[in-house]
């Protein structure tokens, strides 16, 4: 059954009571009539939907597998909105979210990110109309989650809804440290210079095999400790020279420079999930959940197990209490939706606890203000059983930074740094390289418009 919200249920309390004195009361076997929400303006809107309707949802800049779409979407919105189908558009391998949208194709709903490419195409709706209309509770979403998604809005606008918060935690592989005798990670925070100690115990070859203790994955990932913008958001010019990236630049270099770590492929500077998933040769990985969870499940499905836990992810010094900025997964209405009305009470129904509770059970931290609900979290994914799931919850994660729109045109300058540092280059001329490749780039990005 939907959870309405606690002031809609109160609303609607009155509102039915109010109806019962003037109509009567139903006959028994009598469906009553729908449950309504009021507006701000006074008049009623329901949150039932009463024709058959067919929605159609596009995912950008997310994972989201297609048995989590059934589980957590389909399943559930079909089975307390019988009038609607929901069905999910998948385009080609290698389809650009342009591509998408210029084939002529015309989702009611969108999941996932990428707020500056779907502004510029102009195919999201401003949400605070549906907002206002269907008496939507926003101070039940967590404020990282929510200022992340009003950071784009220009003059107010609301540009998507909050569905779950990725997150960052340290995986740890417990046969690597039992193999060289290595006391596992803390369940308390470590800082970086504490995990690449741990990391130099932990890297090293073995009857052929090279053994991995740590990979941060480079600036990108490292970046994400004090939640790191490459561009101001308003003037577009390259902030790498901050003190802040200094320490991101050199706590790079520190992880590369462990002995034995680089691949002996010189165009890499990292080894990747797999090394720790199949190989089982790496120690310690700070990832998303996303990233990680549904990978190892599946193999777990297919009788590939390995022995691991997840500790807090480490950070910087001066951050200690806080984990990396989470990545907001969020869902939104296409404005070229035809059922727009029909696509928000989807939308609303996806943030009731009833519907938030199957995705925390399911691998995602939910978006909603709920404790019980984390309390779930992962209690449905076979791969989770038995780990240390309050380390997810421990330390507090970052709210994204706001980003200028052309930020995600030249992260390449900053992956590109990776390989410099990894083969010796110092720090701060790579920095300064990187900084005036970046500010002409996006020079010449402006002049393009």
């Amino acid at each position: 059954m939907n959870k309405l919200w606690l002031g809609t249920a109160l609303l609607t309390a009155v509102s039915l009571s109010l109806g019962a004195c003037s109509q009567g009361t139903p006959e028994a076997g009598e469906t009553p009539a729908p449950q309504a929400a009021e507006t701000a303006a006074g008049s009623t809107e329901s949150d039932d939907i009463t024709e058959p309707t067919k929605l159609k949802l596009f995912v950008t800049g997310a994972t989201f597998t297609d048995t989590e779409f059934k589980v957590q979407i389909k399943e559930q919105v079909e089975k307390r909105f019988k009038n609607v189908t929901i069905e999910r558009i998948t385009p080609p391998a290698g389809t650009t979210v342009q591509d998408f949208f210029s084939s002529g194709e015309e989702p009611d709903l969108i999941f996932g990110d990428g707020y500056h490419a779907l502004k510029q195409l102009k195919v999201v709706e401003d949400l605070r109309p549906f907002i206002k209309k269907y008496n939507f509770d926003e101070s039940r979403l967590k404020p990282h989650t929510y200022d992340y998604i009003k950071d784009f809005g220009e003059n107010g606008e609301i540009y998507g809804i909050p569905y779950n918060s990725n997150q960052h935690i340290l995986y740890y592989n417990k046969d690597v440290f039992d193999k060289f005798g290595v006391a596992y990670p803390s369940d308390e925070q470590m800082t970086w210079d504490q995990a690449f100690e741990l990391g130099r115990q932990l890297t090293r070859e073995e009857g052929g095999v090279q053994y991995i203790g740590i990979d941060t994955e480079g600036l990108g990932m490292l970046s994400r400790s004090y939640a790191l913008p490459i561009l101001d958001p308003k003037t577009g010019k390259s902030v790498l020279n901050s003190p802040q990236w200094l320490t991101v630049f050199q706590a790079a270099k520190t992880n590369f420079e462990i002995p034995g770590f680089l691949p002996k492929d010189e165009t890499k500077y990292m080894w990747g999930r797999d090394v720790f998933m199949k190989d089982r040769t790496m120690a310690m990985r700070p990832a998303w959940l996303a990233n990680m969870v549904g990978p190892l499940e599946e193999l777990r499905q297919q009788g590939i197990e390995s022995n691991w836990d997840i500790a807090p992810v480490p950070t910087f010094p001066d951050q200690l209490g806080k984990t990396r900025e989470a990545q907001v997964h969020s869902i939104t209405l296409s404005s070229l939706s035809k059922n727009k009305d029909a696509a928000f009470k989807v939308i609303k129904f996806l943030l009731s606890d009833e519907a938030q509770r199957v995705i925390s059970r399911n691998g995602r931290v939910p978006a909603v203000i709920n404790p019980e609900l984390e309390k779930e979290y992962g209690a449905d994914v076979g791969v989770l059983k038995g780990k240390k799931i309050e380390n997810i919850f421990k330390y507090a994660p970052l709210k994204t930074h706001a980003s200028h729109k052309y930020e995600s045109s030249i992260t390449k300058f900053v992956t590109e740094a990776n390989l410099e540092l990894a083969r010796g280059a110092d720090v701060n001329t790579v920095i300064r390289k990187t900084s005036e490749t970046i500010d002409k780039e996006v020079e010449k990005l402006l002049k393009n418009e």
